[in-house]
């Protein structure tokens, strides 16, 4: 038992060091202090965000990855299906307890769509080494393009008001970040070679994209904000760091997953509310302060509801 616990302690002061990653960027911080961008001026940064560095982002993902690394059907199944159910479920319940639409898809949102890559593999990287990153990097080329595509699709219904499949459809096509990823995968499906003087930049962007997202995050962040909706952002916190977690990762034991796959599971259905949540949330008039407010405390508090989950697997001995 005392091994166990230093073995959960000593990820906790792993992940602890890394919390740069997911609070408000200091640097966002110091820009507002120092107002060195007006609100205008970070509406239009954020603009650029969404438009040019998502696009680039989900390009060079598409575009480099290898669907046939450490392929494990049943796992992306699970995945792709847990991520679907959740965002079904939560979604029925938040249309029956908010009744504003302009927080209803941040709220769906920030329930289903977790930081997986930029907590999940620093996580699988923590407990098992680099050599077993094969298997959430192909879960990344599964989960996050459909994150993003639900993202779109939720935000996109709730924008309009009403249920209006065309228009709806049609802004999730236009999406920058749909867009990048068809881009990216039928350049990979057609074998297209990209020179190395193109697809540097490229791949400078998308490696750019998080902590120019997290510097907006910071510089946009209000405190106090959350008092106007503390209701639906306690809901939320809870249904991602503790309801979404408890069900799916259940279920995911009884059908046998262990090691590796199961902690990465954990890094899909435990790890906090995505970062580009805020972005998509401004550029597509939701609620941006409820998205921002859910990433800054779900990020906070998963430092303490991770380990929780490290603990108690590696207790039961299922990894």
């Amino acid at each position: 038992m005392g091994r166990r616990f230093f073995y959960a302690q000593q990820f906790f002061c792993r992940a602890w060091r890394r919390r740069p990653l997911v609070l408000p960027d200091g640097r966002g911080v110091f820009i507002k202090r120092s107002r060195l961008l007006t609100e205008e001026e970070l509406l239009h940064v954020n603009r650029m965000v969404f438009q040019v560095f998502f696009f680039f982002m989900m390009f060079y993902n598409i575009y480099v990855s290898d669907p046939g690394t450490a392929f494990q059907p049943e796992l992306m199944l699970f995945g792709a299906g847990g991520v679907l159910l959740t965002a079904l479920v939560f979604g029925i319940i938040v249309c029956r307890i908010e009744a504003d639409n302009a927080r209803r898809g941040p709220m769906i949102q920030a329930i289903f769509r977790s930081n997986f890559v930029l907590m999940g593999i620093p996580l699988i990287s923590n407990i098992f080494g680099d050599a077993a990153l094969a298997i959430p990097t192909m879960m990344v080329a599964a989960i996050v393009p459909l994150y993003n595509v639900l993202g779109v699709l939720v935000l996109e219904t709730f924008r309009g008001g009403r249920f209006d499949l065309l228009p709806i459809l049609r802004g999730v096509l236009m999406n920058p970040m749909i867009m990048g990823a068809i881009a990216g995968a039928l350049c990979r499906l057609a074998e297209l070679p990209i020179p190395a003087p193109v697809l540097k930049p490229v791949a400078q962007i998308a490696a750019a994209t998080t902590p120019v997202a997290l510097i907006i995050l910071g510089a946009s962040f209000r405190g106090g904000s959350f008092r106007k909706h503390l209701r639906q952002l306690v809901f939320c916190l809870v249904s991602r760091l503790i309801l979404v977690p408890v069900i799916m990762l259940t279920l995911a034991i009884a059908l046998g997953f262990r090691g590796v796959e199961l902690v990465t599971l954990v890094a899909i259905f435990a790890t906090p509310c995505a970062v580009a949540g805020f972005a998509m949330a401004q550029q597509m008039r939701a609620d941006a302060e409820l998205a921002g407010n859910c990433v800054v405390y779900s990020s906070a508090l998963s430092c303490f509801t991770i380990f929780g989950w490290v603990f108690l697997l590696k207790t039961l001995e299922l990894f």
